[in-house]
């Protein structure tokens, strides 16, 4: 999807859906948002259709639903965004407010990573290639982000920034395909040697 465009307080205006996540919060004062962190995220794990997901972030997901869903009872978690299988784009929390994807963290020794970062989840797991459509879609969104916040200047994985608590985006993301589809793109985003 996209082209995207922001409004003024940093939600999308063209380009993807808008539904707002309770799990958030605001960031520091005169904290840059200078870090891109990749996620994948599938429930139940390697299922790529229903609402489960959206339901996650948005509060309401029924644990009870599938057995794999018992451990994410009370769970309050977020991420600014979430790219499908087929490139649509939802965006949960606004890009100047704190969303909770990255957990415990840190990133060139600044910890709390969710304090300067933005999070985009792709549907999908570690080891099954993401879709055409998604990788065009995050190429699309973090350019758009860059115009927004010209202070972004990194990108990682959720993996690079919790190491061994976290593997995604996994061995499956394209790095190097995605890096030069941004650079191609007019946007700059440094992924530091893992």
């Amino acid at each position: 999807m996209g082209p995207f465009r922001f409004s003024a307080s940093g939600w999308l205006s063209q380009g993807g859906r808008v539904s707002p996540s309770p799990h958030c919060d605001a960031r520091p004062a005169e904290t840059p948002i200078d870090l891109l962190v990749v996620h994948n995220i599938s429930l139940p794990a390697g299922v790529f259709y229903g609402n489960a997901v959206e339901d996650l972030f948005l509060g309401r997901l029924d644990c009870a639903s599938h057995p794999s869903f018992a451990d994410l009872k009370g769970l309050r978690v977020s991420s600014h965004f979430f790219i499908r299988r087929q490139g649509e784009v939802i965006q949960f929390v606004g890009i100047f407010d704190r969303a909770w994807h990255a957990g415990i963290s840190e990133f060139q020794g600044r910890s709390a990573c969710n304090d300067f970062s933005i999070g985009i989840e792709l549907e999908g797991t570690d080891q099954q290639s993401y879709t055409d459509e998604q990788l065009g879609a995050a190429a699309n969104l973090a350019t758009a982000l860059h115009q927004m916040l010209p202070t972004l200047q990194w990108i990682v994985g959720h993996s690079d920034i919790a190491p061994g608590r976290k593997t995604d985006p996994g061995p499956a993301f394209p790095w190097q395909s995605m890096l030069k589809s941004i650079a191609d793109r007019g946007c700059f985003l440094i992924r530091p040697t893992p």
